[in-house]
């Protein structure tokens, strides 16, 4: 599917949030959830206020549900978490869903005239007010989701919440036998009869508990992905608060006093501040660990460990060499190769030279006690740290410099008794 233009966007984001906000009035009528003209008179005040709160509520709600989805319909096909799009955009598309959310002042105004109310004398003017202010409240909510992905999906989360323990209250008083009654916004209070649920006779602490689990719950799974990018993590620690403070603010705008509502509706105006709390502690929680696991990635990446190399070390192996009493030396200025060992009986030193006459150097002991005599062959030559030259090192001119003279030749004791005498190659008979 192509992507939504400017013009599209808005339509759509007009046309769901006055969807979503005429379906959710019908929903709560039908269920009995907003009741302006309850059956029992001492019910009236309860189920004004309540009312009231329910309609500022699902005002703000249609206006991000307009501007969120016309947004996620114009990103689809594009990779990638964050919300895209300018400034202007989200500001258009928010205000879209502020108009399409009007029609909820109009659905309220109206059921609203059979009310009766003490000291108000149009009922149907103050309930649009509020639903006016729910409009306005939804606007800069809607602002903020459209800009942090995560605040939206906390929105999303948290009407789904409601709404499901809507279903549960309504249908607990069906089968206690009280009929369909009115639920408090974002609470569900399990039994108000028994005195061990109720501290100080104002805090119903179940409902404490299942509020604020709840708002933990959301604002750590919605927040959970987002943080993880540090682009967005700030934006992510802050989201836990967007759902929970809808419901505060219909509260604190529905009931500003108090003293004439019901020890229910006072518990759930003093546990919704409480729930904002929670939700944002939920959501930094997630961005400090999303952060420290990434400063303890970077610190494992930061530490390499050294490899191994085959490459050998001549100079180790010279070391060894040496250590082991066998002086080598190697001449490179003249081109010839001189061996220097050691006599079985500590007499001197042999000096023998690639190229002399075998004869003259006459017969020596290798390392193994066998002798080499008359082969023509010098022992091989190895390298010496001393005079191995350096890796990468320029060449030193050298001056051509006498040869010394050779020395006479020495006459070397006999082989001892046990060598091997060498093999003498057998004559073919002549025929």
């Amino acid at each position: 599917m192509a992507r939504l233009g400017w013009g599209g966007s808005v339509t759509t984001a007009v046309g769901v949030a006055a969807g979503v906000g005429a379906a959710q009035l019908g929903f709560a009528y039908g269920l009995g959830v907003i009741d302006w003209a309850p059956v029992e008179p001492a019910a009236t005040g309860t189920a004004w206020y309540a009312s009231l709160a329910w309609a500022t509520w699902i005002a703000a709600v249609s206006t991000i549900a307009g501007a969120v989805c016309a947004q996620r319909l114009g990103e689809r096909g594009r990779d990638g978490d964050t919300a895209t799009g300018g400034p202007l955009r989200r500001v258009t598309l928010a205000v879209a869903g502020a108009v399409g959310a009007l029609i909820t002042v109009l659905l309220v105004a109206v059921p609203a005239r059979v009310a009766t109310v003490p000291d108000t004398f149009t009922p149907q003017s103050l309930a649009a007010g509020y639903a006016a202010v729910g409009v306005l409240v939804g606007l800069l909510t809607a602002i903020w989701a459209l800009h942090s992905r995560a605040a939206a999906t906390n929105v999303i989360a948290t009407v789904g919440w409601i709404w499901l323990l809507v279903m549960v209250s309504v249908t607990d008083g069906v089968v206690a036998g009280r009929g369909l009654t009115t639920a408090q916004l974002g609470i569900w209070q399990i039994s108000t009869d028994s005195a061990g649920f109720w501290v100080r006779d104002y805090v119903y602490w179940p409902g404490v508990l299942l509020t604020a689990g709840s708002a933990l719950l959301i604002g750590v799974l919605a927040a959970r992905r987002t943080a993880r990018v540090a682009e967005w993590r700030l934006g992510a620690a802050v989201s836990g608060a967007a759902g929970p403070l809808l419901v505060a603010v219909a509260y604190f705008v529905a009931v500003p006093r108090l003293a004439a509502v019901t020890p229910a509706q006072v518990s759930a105006h003093f546990v919704a501040p409480y729930a904002v709390v929670v939700g944002a502690a939920g959501s930094v929680l997630v961005a400090a660990l999303a952060e420290r696991a990434e400063r303890r990635a970077a610190a494992r990446q930061a530490v390499v460990p050294r490899q191994r190399t085959g490459d050998w070390d001549d100079g180790a192996f010279d070391e060894d060499l040496a250590s082991a009493g066998e002086p080598i030396d190697v001449a490179g200025a003249a081109g010839t190769a001189t061996t220097t060992a050691t006599r079985p009986d500590g007499a001197g030193p042999v000096d023998a030279r690639a190229g002399a006459d075998p004869a003259a150097v006459g017969s020596q002991p290798d390392a193994t006690g066998s002798s080499t005599a008359g082969t023509g062959r010098a022992r091989s030559p190895r390298r010496s740290r001393a005079t191995t030259p350096a890796r990468n090192a320029k060449p030193e001119p050298t001056t051509p410099t006498a040869e010394p003279p050779l020395a006479p030749p020495t006459t070397l004791p006999a082989d001892p008794p046990n060598a091997i005498p060498p093999a003498t190659p057998k004559s073919r008979p002549t025929r």
